[in-house]
């Protein structure tokens, strides 16, 4: 792995970009062995200089978990990234454009939970049991870094994504709360419109066969780092849809049918 003083300089880097809405160069090209742990210990570090600054831990988000975008990424298991107390916004709320430098955004479902899930041993079982409810999401994704380098045109690797939060930058969460037991939690499917026209459709079994199953792995995944999921924590079991580029002005509308609807403006 990479030393302290390295993960610290460039968990800084991120955190800069962030606050100046640039880009900065793949961690990748400079660090050609920067492995899979390298990225998320770069994680850790850039979410302690969040929690400095008095940012609130509210919960998780989970990514990568569709079988296609892991074949496309050359990686065989999701990623995870932290999700902060000023991330979110309520349903139909205006979103400030300017907060981001490119956003996308995907359709998925939140877990709220009602009591704590702990690895080393957890499965969908304890999700269902540990969760109050479900309901429809909006993730906003957004980059510090570049996903095409400019110089090289390479794309950007796992790495780089899971070092930058897992590419989050916020969510808006709506519909109707879904007892976790009331529903198969794999039929829900969702239409997402962009200013009144279809951009993207999915179904929930697209996560890993059902989206409880990826909660179940973010609380195994913890476990080796003394880290767990805390009662009340909001977790995003992972998209399935693709991601949609946002432009300012555009209102989006996830319709998840009998389950409800989340929508959002960029103002």
């Amino acid at each position: 792995m990479l030393d302290t003083a390295t993960i610290e300089r460039l968990a800084a880097r991120l955190d800069e970009a962030e606050r100046t809405k640039s880009l900065i160069p793949m961690f990748t090209k400079e660090y050609p062995d920067f492995s899979i742990e390298d990225a998320y210990a770069v994680q850790r570090a850039w979410t302690k200089l969040q929690l400095g600054r008095g940012r609130i831990i509210k919960g998780h988000k989970i990514g990568l978990t569709s079988k296609a975008m892991q074949n496309a990424v050359g990686i065989n298991e999701p990623d995870y990234g932290v999700l902060f107390a000023d991330m979110f916004y309520a349903d139909a709320t205006p979103v400030p454009f300017d907060r981001f430098h490119a956003p996308r955004i995907e359709v998925e479902l939140a877990f709220v939970l009602k009591a704590p899930l702990r690895g080393p041993d957890c499965t969908i079982f304890d999700v269902l049991n540990a969760t109050d409810y479900v309901t429809p999401a909006l993730e906003i994704l957004e980059t510090r870094m570049h996903r095409v380098d400019p110089e090289t045109g390479k794309t950007r690797k796992v790495m780089d994504t899971i070092s930058d939060n897992a590419a989050n930058a916020a969510l808006v969460l709506g519909g109707r709360p879904i007892r976790p037991m009331d529903a198969d939690l794999r039929w829900i499917g969702a239409l997402l419109f962009r200013n009144g026209e279809v951009e993207e459709t999915g179904l929930a079994a697209g996560v890993l066969n059902h989206p409880a199953n990826g909660i179940a792995w973010l609380a195994n995944r913890l476990a080796p780092h003394d880290e767990h999921l805390k009662a009340g924590e909001v977790v995003l079991a992972g998209s399935f849809t693709r991601p949609v580029d946002i432009r300012r002005g555009d209102t989006f509308h996830a319709d998840y049918g009998a389950f409800g609807s989340v929508s959002c403006q960029f103002v």
